[in-house]
């Protein structure tokens, strides 16, 4: 294998994933219907790793009159647009290892193929794509899939999965992982280009996706065994793109017009090296994404899922979330664990209020939104994937009920998203392992 030292793998990947990342690789430029004919309704889904803190979680008192739980507390002036669901869970993650299964199942409510890398398989679709799939051609992004860390590669051999998995919540198809944009700046360029009038722009576009498959096929061949498993994973992604890009180039639809100018936004600096900074920001171009309307679908992880990140930046944090999250009931621990829990719910919060201030005749964003926040487990220490911390803001356009609902154990979580699907104007008669619509939480 010495031959093959003289390509690293980690800048290999590091390569693939700026070229990846590069915003004109997903520069979809399909027209929708002219601006302001109706009110148009949006949808996010943002992941939070390793779980939460278990007992500061659940609010207390169920229906309209509930109290926040001290981690929910800083959605506190969005009382009134939250739906809370208690008792829900994905039974396809009960198997398996304790973190791969629970992440890239989360939207898709099924049970990953277990591989090292070669036959990656959610074996479904995600909430998200089923709704940008019906969608497709109303905004010139069909979806926006973002997040902090590039994508994980190798083999957890504690487990025996590849680490791909953790990487990735949007499937558009049981092997089509959709690849995410980690660098803000790159996220405002997409969007600026996808507003754009079409032209010349998406031939070059495929013609440049095409060259990257090439060159990434050549170095494919001067790789030793493993890494050509690895690079399959990638590749795969990249191939998604191009099937993305290729579908949106359909002719004879009417004229797009961004609702608001991209360019009149404040430009990022490049990559932020702050984790927090990156967070923020990335909170900003989906809100940014949405009064555009450049797409009304995203879905953004806060990390992959195992992530060590450290958090050392809160007071009283002195160690990374994962080695936190498995807190053995440590009280100093577990006080750790519920601060960075509570931390991703004011960058939640942040978001929803970036939302509340853009305005829509006489509503605004937020109001015709539903914006989930949740985790694949509950219990870091345990891996549990039972009563999953879920909670959804915005009232889709008055289709969301809203409140706390309190369910019989083991509620599929799926039942919910069939009533998401419903309320964003894509209904489902099912939905993966799903039984009907959560009772109580549509209008």
């Amino acid at each position: 294998m010495s031959k093959f030292h003289a390509i690293s793998r980690r800048t290999l990947l590091r390569g693939a994933g700026a070229a990846l990342g590069l915003p004109w690789l997903e520069a979809m430029a399909a027209p929708a219907p002219s601006a302001g004919e109706k009110a148009i309704k949006r949808m996010a889904f943002l992941y939070m790793p390793n779980g939460t803190h278990p007992d500061f979680w659940t609010p207390e008192g169920v229906g309209r009159n509930f109290k926040l739980s001290k981690t929910l507390e800083p959605l506190a002036k969005f009382r009134d647009d939250l739906t809370i669901v208690t008792n829900t869970w994905n039974a396809g993650s009960k198997t398996g290892d304790g973190h791969y299964v629970k992440v890239s199942g989360f939207l898709t409510s099924t049970t990953i193929t277990k591989t090292l890398g070669v036959d990656v398989n959610c074996n479904g679709v995600s909430v998200d794509q089923v709704a940008a799939q019906r969608t497709a051609g109303a905004t010139p992004l069909a979806s926006l899939e973002l997040g902090t860390s590039p994508v994980t590669t190798g083999v957890d051999r504690n487990v025996g999965y590849t680490r791909v998995y953790g990487s990735h919540i949007a499937w558009a198809g049981p092997s089509r992982p959709l690849a995410r944009e980690i660098n803000p700046l790159y996220v405002y360029e997409r969007l600026f280009r996808a507003t754009r009038p079409v032209g010349e722009g998406i031939k070059r576009d495929t013609d440049l996706l095409d060259t990257v498959l090439g060159d990434a096929n050549q170095l494919r061949g001067k790789l030793g065994k493993s890494d050509q498993l690895r690079m399959d994973e990638y590749l795969e992604i990249v191939r998604s793109l191009e099937e993305r890009l290729k579908a949106t180039n359909l002719p004879g639809r009417a004229a797009w017009k961004a609702r608001y100018p991209v360019d009149s936004a404040p430009k990022p600096e490049p990559q932020p090296k702050d984790f927090a900074d990156c967070t923020r920001l990335m909170m900003d171009m989906i809100a940014l994404a949405f009064r555009t309307d450049t797409t009304r679908i995203a879905t953004f992880m806060f990390g992959n899922e195992v992530t060590n990140q450290n958090f050392s930046f809160l007071p009283g944090i002195s160690s990374g979330h994962h080695d936190i999250s498995h807190h053995q009931s440590d009280a100093e621990k577990l006080t750790q664990y519920q601060l960075i829990g509570q931390w991703h719910i004011e960058q939640y919060a942040y978001l929803l209020s970036k939302l509340r201030e853009i305005k829509e005749g006489e509503t605004n964003v937020l109001d015709q939104s539903m914006i989930l926040f949740g985790a694949g487990i509950r219990d870091g220490d345990k891996h549990d994937p039972h009563n999953l911390p879920i909670v959804v803001a915005g009232r889709a356009g008055g289709r969301l009920a809203g409140g706390h609902f309190s369910y019989a154990e083991d509620t599929p979580l799926s039942n919910l998203y069939v009533s998401m699907l419903d309320a964003f104007g894509t209904p489902v008669e099912r939905f993966a392992d799903s039984t009907g619509k959560l009772p109580g939480v549509l209008a």
